[in-house]
């Protein structure tokens, strides 16, 4: 269970631009956490202390807001760190599988050789919206043949149902929107 002080204080920390990054879009900012030093530490160890019983050898996140906050949670969990990219950013042989954005569509990219079969995984982003950049990871790292163990958001934004399309596995968001 993520600590109530620690919401409400994320709550007001994360910004909310309107219209961006187009019209309609509500954003929610996660800057002001990560140059915050308490929010930001407070962050990373609630993420990692969910996970901790969980043996976590690979943190896996999504460019690029992500990579912050899971290069932080995997330090914390003594666990390594892999990268999902948009197509054409990775060098070496990649998988990949489309997604939906909640404005738009893309491909993610993961390296052949960056998961093996039944190392267990945690997926961490910075936020849950529609969930099909989520459901994209998981795709990605069950295809290598890693156990997603769960997942873990800084911020879930309710009203767009993300978390249906994560299935059974098991998430933890910080603060809900």
């Amino acid at each position: 269970a993520v600590p109530a002080a620690l919401a409400e204080r994320l709550r007001t920390v994360v910004r909310a631009i309107p219209d961006f990054p187009r019209q309609g879009i509500l954003f929610r900012d996660i800057t002001a956490v990560l140059s915050d030093p308490a929010a930001f530490s407070d962050s990373v160890e609630a993420l990692a202390a969910a996970y901790d019983d969980d043996r976590v050898d690979v943190v896996v996140s999504i460019e690029s807001r992500g990579f912050v906050l899971a290069g932080a949670v995997a330090h914390v969990l003594h666990a390594g760190f892999v990268p999902v990219r948009k197509a054409g950013r990775l060098p070496s042989d990649t998988i990949s599988v489309p997604y939906a954005l909640e404005y738009g569509e893309a491909v993610l990219e993961m390296q052949s050789d960056a998961i093996t079969v039944g190392q267990r995984v945690l997926i961490v982003d910075d936020l849950l919206a529609t969930g099909g950049t989520a459901a994209a990871t998981i795709r990605l790292v069950e295809q290598l043949g890693g156990a997603v163990v769960g997942l873990a958001f800084l911020i879930e934004l309710s009203d767009l149902g993300g978390a249906a399309a994560l299935g059974a596995h098991r998430h933890l968001s910080l603060v809900t929107f």
